[in-house]
Parts: C-alpha cells; sequence; structure tokens
C-alpha cells in the first residue's frame, strides 16, 4: 500500500477520471495532493514538465491526462491523437525519471488490443494483430505508453502500473457529440430528441458492435486499488467483464428516457470494432471486481445530463 501521506499528482484532473480520481483519494485519505490544470501546467512542453517536477517533487504520479474522444474525433484527427498524446507521455515518463518518482499509474486503454482477436480479450493479445483503423493513432500513442514504462522498468527499475481501461462514462461525462464517447452521446441524443418532440434518431453504423462499459467510480476504485495492490508494469485490464451491442445499449438508454420514436441506422458509418470486451480475471483474482450496474450508471448519466441542461 502506498502512503498516504506522500505527495501525490494527478494529471488530466479536470477530465472526468481525473475529477473522479480526486475525490476518492481524499476519501481514502490522501493528504497531500496536486492536481494543476493545462494553464498551470501544459504537459506537451518539457521545460513546463521539467520545472514542476523540480519544485513540487511528487512521489506518486497518475498519468491520466490524455486527447481523448470518440470514432469521429478520431478519424478526424489521428495526427493530434498520435503527436498530443506521445508528447505528453514522453515528458511525464522521463521527469518521473529524472526526479525518482516512487511509483506512477499509466492509463491505458482498450483500443490498444488488436482489431481482430478472441474475445474476451487477455493482456498477452496485445500487439498480436493489426489496430482498428478508426482510432489506430490513439492506440500507437499508448502502446507506447506503456512500453515506456516496461522499458523504463527494466533499465531503472522505475515502477508504472499500466491498467487498460475499457469504456468510462459517468459523472463528469462529456456530451459534446464531437468529442463524446457512445454511451453519453447516445443519452444526449435520446435526451434531446424526447425533449424536442422528435420521431426519429439517426446512429451511426449498424448497431452490431459490442462495447464494454465501466463507471467512473468503479474506474477510480480500481486505480486506487491497483497502486496498493499491483507491482509490475505489465499490462492489467480494468473493465466490467460483460459487453452489449449498440443496438441494445441504444435501446436501453431510449427506454430510460421514454424515448417512443424510430431508431435509424446509417449504414454509411463505421462501427469501430466490432467487438471489445476485457477478461478481468487477472484483476479479480487479485480482489477488484467493478460494482456498479450498467442499468443503474445509464439511470445516473441521464440524471446528471437533464440537470445540467448540457444541450
Amino acid at each position: 500500500m502506498i502512503s498516504r501521506r506522500g505527495k501525490v499528482l494527478v494529471t488530466g484532473a479536470t477530465g472526468m477520471v481525473g475529477r473522479a480520481l480526486l475525490n476518492e483519494l481524499k476519501n481514502e485519505g490522501f493528504s497531500n495532493i496536486i492536481a494543476p490544470t493545462r494553464q498551470e501546467l501544459d504537459l506537451a512542453y518539457s521545460q513546463e514538465v521539467d520545472s514542476f517536477f523540480d519544485r513540487e517533487r511528487p512521489s506518486y504520479v497518475y498519468m491520466v491526462a490524455a486527447k481523448v474522444g470518440g470514432i469521429g474525433a478520431n478519424m478526424a484527427d489521428p495526427v493530434g491523437f498520435l503527436l498530443d498524446n506521445l508528447k505528453v507521455e514522453i515528458n511525464l515518463f522521463e521527469a518521473c525519471h529524472k526526479y525518482n518518482t516512487k511509483k506512477n499509474l499509466f492509463l491505458g486503454s482498450s483500443c490498444i488490443y488488436p482489431k481482430e482477436c478472441s474475445q474476451p480479450i487477455k493482456e498477452e493479445y496485445l500487439m498480436s494483430g493489426r489496430l482498428e483503423p478508426t482510432n489506430e493513432g490513439y492506440a500507437l500513442a499508448k502502446i507506447t505508453g506503456l512500453k515506456l514504462a516496461e522499458y523504463y522498468y527494466r533499465q531503472y527499475g522505475m515502477l508504472t502500473v499500466c491498467p487498460m481501461l475499457c469504456n468510462a462514462y459517468g459523472t463528469g461525462n462529456s456530451f459534446d457529440l464531437q468529442n463524446s464517447h457512445v454511451l453519453s452521446a447516445l443519452v444526449k441524443r435520446f435526451v434531446d430528441a424526447k425533449d424536442d418532440g422528435k420521431k426519429e434518431v439517426v446512429l451511426w453504423g449498424l448497431g452490431v458492435a459490442r462495447r464494454e462499459f465501466i463507471h467512473v467510480d468503479d474506474v477510480v476504485g480500481g486505480l486506487i486499488f491497483l497502486m496498493d495492490n499491483y507491482n509490475s508494469p505489465e499490462i492489467i485490464n480494468l473493465g466490467a467483464g460483460k459487453d452489449i451491442t449498440i443496438s441494445e445499449l441504444a435501446g436501453l438508454i431510449a427506454r430510460k428516457v421514454g424515448f417512443e420514436g424510430t431508431i435509424k441506422w446509417d449504414r454509411t458509418k463505421p462501427d469501430g470494432m466490432l467487438r471489445k470486451c476485457l477478461n478481468t480475471d487477472k484483476i479479480e483474482a487479485l480482489g477488484f471486481s467493478s460494482r456498479v450496474s450498467l442499468k443503474s450508471g445509464i439511470e445516473q448519466t441521464i440524471a446528471e445530463y437533464k440537470a445540467g441542461n448540457n444541450k
């Protein structure tokens, strides 16, 4: 278990996972947490990162900051998703090594796994095939980050835990349709359609792709659990271990919202990877599993969207 009195740096603390992580760290008794905004620390600039670490000397670092988005955003800006994330990762790993942090966490994504591999996806399947083209830039950046964790550990003994996360949702969701992930985008589409009296909602693809979702409360519980209980740079899956088709998800959200119109599928748009469900045996063997059900999580997300007037 890591020291609750050690200085903890959380990057990306303004995002959904970062904000939830800050709250949970405080609940867990951590009393010395630093969480700079992008205005206070731009992780893309090595000199800024070096100066910050030199001044603050964190003992533990949660590398949560990343440029993220859904299929549309990834397809529109592969250069940004690759380069922006690489800059952040390289600067953070270099600073952690230079200033001798005690332990770090690099948050990965299930998109690192090959487009075509056995399901549910085991950690050992990494780099066993071609990536899903629609988010290849982001995936390559994340793979580089976890390889940096492996290499820094092998060469210098710097320990970084690398959880690979499935689709996260919950409090702090982005409902911007250009950048949001599928669950929050669907909540917005159906709530808005009902409020506006629309009779039809058009969604991308065929709805046959399957996705796994984990609530952000379970995400941050898992991150802190791994920092306390896992001592290897080898990747470890963090997910719910269950998946659902996008069509089933859309129907579930529509019913929860009370939308009674028609759902139409735009076959000219991509579905992305057809199935992406993580095998969670490894983390469950350590004693962690997700607790928030998808149905209750969706109800909470709908309520939060309505309360926030996020149109």
